[in-house]
């Protein structure tokens, strides 16, 4: 019959130490069957079960001491001998779970970095500096913060609400763009493999379940149009104004252009002799080069410049 190891004490543990003149040393603590310490010249102390597994021996190593006591061992090198018996090789579960974190852990990404990914798989999206900035501006301010560092695969409907519940009320459309591009970053993060699951910045059957719509909370209120008889009238009354956003609303009353071109314009794309103005298809909505004939009036102004 195997000898039985006397069952040590938390004091008489403290006391173990490598003897002089040696490496290492294992000294067996009792309680458990094949429980050790192993003691180094070095100073260091751990706790390793010895036992068999299968049909070999196996010495398992439960922790560090004093991290781990003398009693955290003897329940660790119990929870070990259990598994064994179920048919549990401990090292091997242990090998497992190491490799699986590592392998979640290059799979990983954070909210950020799949940000700056995401732009630069969409480089015909973001065909300028400004229009990425714009894009940005917004999660960098609500987003970022929250979000910036979570990774992509751990990130939940909650943490969405975080970002967008604070500002859904006051500031609706920005809140619902940001919910929009959150959901486009982990839709494309879903598919470039670093995260499984449904899309938490979903909309529909989602957070709609959650926040009341866009339109009951903020109504939209459309810009008065100018009727046609009151047109001359008041485009009399522009040219009295002064500054350079009264003179860029009369260019673009004279051109029927958008906005942001007007906005955009520079003077290398102004042909004044031959009274045209040619907007580069980077800068269109639908990537087509725009030639728009400039009247006298457009000229003139342009001219006063």
């Amino acid at each position: 019959m195997p000898k039985v190891a006397k069952e040590l004490s938390a004091p008489e543990v403290r006391r173990l130490t490598c003897p002089p003149g040696r490496r290492g040393a294992m000294f067996a603590v009792g309680g458990v069957s094949g429980l050790y310490m192993q003691t180094l010249s070095t100073g260091g102390r751990t706790w390793v079960l010895r036992t068999k597994v299968g049909d070999r021996m196996r010495d398992i190593g439960l922790g560090g001491y004093p991290e781990v006591s003398l009693a955290k061992a003897r329940e660790r090198a119990r929870e070990a001998k259990d598994k064994i018996r179920s048919g549990i090789d401990p090292v091997e579960e242990r090998k497992a779970a190491r490799a699986a974190l590592a392998a979640e852990r290059r799979r990983g990404l954070t909210f950020a970095d799949a940000v700056d990914r995401y732009i630069e798989s969409r480089q015909d999206q973001f065909r300028t500096e400004k229009h990425r900035l714009n894009w940005l501006s917004p999660m960098k301010i609500h987003a970022m913060p929250k979000l910036g560092r979570a990774m992509v695969h751990e990130i939940t409907t909650q943490d969405v609400l975080l970002v967008i519940q604070p500002i859904w009320s006051s500031k609706t459309e920005t809140a619902n763009k940001i919910r929009s591009r959150i959901e486009a970053v982990l839709s494309w993060a879903t598919v470039a493999g670093h995260r499984t699951g449904d899309n938490p910045a979903r909309w529909a059957g989602n957070l709609k379940e959650l926040l009341p719509a866009p339109s009951k909370v903020a109504k939209v209120v459309n810009q008065p149009a100018i009727s046609l008889k009151d047109a001359p009238a008041w485009f009399a009354a522009l040219r009295q104004r002064d500054g350079m956003g009264s003179r860029a609303l009369e260019f673009l009353a004279l051109t029927a252009v958008r906005s942001g071109e007007v906005r955009g314009a520079t003077w290398d794309e102004i042909d004044l002799q031959s009274r045209l103005w040619i907007i580069p298809a980077e800068r269109m909505k639908m990537d087509r080069e725009h030639r728009v004939p400039l009247p006298d009036a457009a000229i003139n102004l342009l001219r006063s410049c």
